[in-house]
């Protein structure tokens, strides 16, 4: 690893966020500032304890432990947006004063589509990296993440045409070089936006499903004879979507996605968790924005225009108490 510092702000301590906490952290190089909320406290006073799988106990102390941005009073080489995608249109002001556009990388670490598009917006001259995890993690005590063997990520470039291509491919080589020195499982890819998508037609499915019904995805399949034939329908709208965005997905990821799902123990998801404890739901960044696009191209997509509707009334309760 280069001896050059490099200032990182990771924005969102949840289970996902504290797992590349981590993984960043194991650079000497790297000076480590996280935001965080629920678990401020333990972790300003105890530090981040990660119980890993794949890569044993470790106690990670970070240079700051901050509950905004603005507390940092500086500017970051990186800021790694690992936050729960509530209320995405919020967040640029939030982090903008670590922001400098000609310095600073946005790192998206996300589920759902168009997650960078706010960023963009806020931010027309920086450099977005966006990333698709898929890293089985959860923090059941503030400040103690659990994670499990699952650990996979797939990173690109949200390509921006007024900065320099060079500037922006060694930005990411970079970032890239710290996750191979912290020795997590990623791919560098040409066009993040299939896997973004890809993974939405997982998501779109498995996450509104087991939170509509409060069933594990094995006991939804075999509830009645409809449901597999809705959940196929339900994945193939979201391709309809993604294809007339011209991302180039195969109608054929149907079959791959559902023999998955069945050679997998029963599952629940994220979603069906966050109902349960009564938490924002992922609503509008996981089904919103494709239904919008769908809706905005003259797609037919009722099934999963159902679904979105139902689920936006639902999260409204959840809504409601953060004043999201």
């Amino acid at each position: 690893m280069a001896s050059n510092q490099i200032d990182i702000l990771l924005y969102g301590l949840g289970a996902i966020g504290s797992f590349y906490a981590f993984i960043l952290s194991r650079s000497d190089n790297v000076r480590l500032t996280v935001v965080a909320r629920s678990n401020y406290e333990a972790v300003r006073s105890n530090g981040l304890v990660l119980n890993s799988q794949n890569h044993g106990q470790h106690t990670i102390h970070p240079y700051k432990v901050l509950k905004s941005a603005a507390e940092a009073q500086s500017k970051f080489d990186y800021v790694v947006c690992a936050h729960k995608a509530i209320n995405q249109a919020a967040v640029p002001a939030q982090i903008a004063p670590a922001i400098d556009e000609k310095r600073t990388t946005i790192v998206v670490i996300q589920n759902g589509v168009g997650n960078e598009e706010p960023f963009r917006k806020a931010f027309p001259g920086s450099t977005i990296l966006s990333c698709v995890t898929w890293v089985g993690a959860s923090q059941p005590i503030p400040g103690k993440v659990e994670h499990m063997k699952s650990e996979d990520m797939q990173m690109g470039l949200f390509a921006n045409p007024t900065v320099d291509e060079t500037v922006e491919k060694q930005r990411l080589e970079t970032f890239a070089a710290l996750l191979k020195h912290g020795k997590t499982v990623f791919q560098v890819v040409p066009n993040i936006q299939v896997q973004r998508w890809e993974k939405v037609v997982w998501n779109v499915a498995w996450n509104s499903l087991t939170t509509l019904t409060m069933l594990d995805t094995h006991s939804w399949l075999s509830s009645s004879a409809d449901a597999t034939p809705m959940t196929r329908k339900l994945m193939t709208e979201v391709i309809d979507v993604a294809r007339a965005c011209d991302v180039p997905i195969k109608y054929s990821l149907v079959d791959q996605l559902m023999d998955k799902i069945l050679a997998m123990p029963p599952i629940g998801s994220s979603m069906q968790a966050d109902a349960k404890n009564g938490k924002p739901m992922e609503v509008d960044i996981i089904l919103g924005y494709p239904v919008a696009k769908g809706r905005e191209l003259g797609l037919s997509i009722p099934t999963i225009e159902t679904i979105y509707i139902i689920l936006t009334g639902m999260n409204r309760r959840f809504l409601q108490p953060s004043n999201l």
